[in-house]
């Protein structure tokens, strides 16, 4: 169509341009916003792709360029071949711009096309808004039968015959309202993505840790949710009706059903914790998101991720001497090396006479070989005062003590190696100051990228 099309455009049929004014532009703008949905259905089946945060994010930007090239040359060649006239009063633009320079044999090609199209748009709509309803019913926040999965194909058989009964039903409504209503839902979509990935960031969230980041944060987003707002703003005051009837929806269906079954923190509670200073919020949506990661990156627990699980983690708001430090360190591990205090705290005190095991300004790891078989434990620090080593390292904030009789010499190397990847993450230094407890901190270590 483009091919054979592109010849035959007269450039005059763009003059005037906008005959009837920017307003009218982007109000058709936003009309037409529809068809650049396709993007959010591939987000919606990231569960079933394999290497999902490689694919998914080369996958949406692609399909984007490719779309907007494609459809730009479309429009382009069809406001070009036909008169303005023509153009307003017809209902298939494409198929009259294709029997103009190919004839009858051009308008049945695009028709059969735009059939097909149709239909394949149809089937991944549906595909892609039967997993909303899954994903929903699966956190609790829609009845548990939209969460079904049949037996025999694995998909969520109960979220597609309820997502296609839907879609059969809106083809009663007026074409114009229908295209309206779905384009500045979609609209207030990708508005309230860009406002999301703000609260995300800002709120600091010590496992938020998306493997794609969107770039020019926040200008883009900034620009994205003003953009979107003018568009829906430029529709009308029947878009803001439909929309404001969507979100009292879906506002009344978590009120009612979805808050008394689940009980979710939000990030932006921890956002106004941030800004107020005040503590709003407890460690659920944390964990939450350890979970995604642990799932996310397929991480198989090791004996040096069950040893963090159950180390004694402790966080010291002062400054402190080396010496009290081991005093410490000694309390907490005795008991559990079944050792006594005071030997513990001798040797780790001539273990750093012997040599220092302050690795840099930030970092020290303590480790030691005691008495007896079987034994081995670690004890996690943050002395966010500093531990002073000595002259030279006054400072050390994060300290990992190794203790371990000589059986479990293995185990003693492994966790040695597996601390000395973690720490290497450029953003390990920034993550274990700005930790708001010892849960954090454990999170830190075990979802920290090693090799297993």
């Amino acid at each position: 169509y483009i091919a054979r099309g592109l010849p035959a455009v007269d450039v005059g049929r763009f003059d005037p341009f906008a005959p009837h004014g920017l307003g009218a532009l982007f109000s058709t703008a936003g009309l037409v916003f529809v068809s650049y949905g396709g993007l959010l259905k591939v987000t919606s089946v990231a569960e079933e792709v394999k290497n999902p945060d490689r694919v998914v994010p080369i996958g949406m930007i692609l399909s984007f360029l490719v779309v907007t090239i494609v459809y730009f040359f479309v429009v382009f060649v069809t406001v070009g071949v036909l008169d303005g006239s023509t153009l307003a009063g017809s209902l298939t633009p494409i198929s009259d711009g294709a029997s103009s320079f190919m004839g009858p044999l051009g308008r049945i090609l695009l028709g059969v096309a735009a059939i097909l199209a149709f239909v394949s748009t149809a089937n991944a709509g549906i595909m892609a808004a039967s997993r909303y309803l899954y994903s929903s019913s699966r956190d609790g926040l829609l009845p548990g039968f939209f969460g079904r999965v049949n037996s025999r194909f694995r998909t969520p058989h109960a979220a597609i015959v309820a997502t296609g009964f839907v879609m059969i039903s809106a083809l009663f409504l007026d074409l114009e309202t229908l295209v309206k209503a779905a384009s500045s839902v979609l609209i207030l979509t990708y508005l309230f993505s860009c406002l999301s990935v703000a609260v995300l960031r800002e709120s600091r969230l010590q496992n938020y840790r998306p493997r794609f980041r969107s770039p020019l944060y926040p200008y883009m987003h900034i620009a994205g949710i003003l953009g979107f707002g003018f568009l829906l703003f430029e529709m009308g005051k029947t878009v803001w009706l439909v929309d404001a009837g969507f979100v009292a929806a879906g506002l009344s269906v978590y009120w009612f059903y979805g808050r008394i079954r689940t009980n979710r923190e939000y990030a932006l509670l921890h956002l106004i914790e941030r800004v107020t200073a005040k503590e709003l919020t407890s460690y659920s949506l944390e964990s939450e998101l350890k979970e995604i990661i642990r799932e996310r990156d397929e991480i198989v627990k090791d004996r040096f991720d069950h040893l963090v699980e159950n180390a004694v983690v402790v966080d010291i708001d002062r400054h402190m001497s080396a010496e009290d430090f081991f005093v410490t360190a000694a309390e907490h591990l005795a008991p559990r090396l079944g050792v006594e205090r005071d030997e513990l705290k001798r040797k780790l005190e001539e273990r750093e006479r012997e040599s220092t095991t302050v690795l840099n300004t930030f970092l020290a790891i303590p480790h030691i070989v005691v008495e007896g078989a079987h034994a081995f434990d670690i004890m996690i620090a943050r002395c966010q005062g500093g531990v002073e080593f000595s002259k030279a390292f006054s400072g050390i904030q994060a300290i990992f003590v190794l203790a371990g009789s000589k059986d479990e010499r293995n185990v003693h190397l492994r966790s040695l190696a597996a601390i000395a990847q973690i720490v290497q993450d450029p953003g390990f230094e920034r993550r274990w100051i700005t930790a708001k407890g010892v849960k954090e901190l454990r999170d830190i270590v075990l979802l920290g990228d090693r090799l297993r």
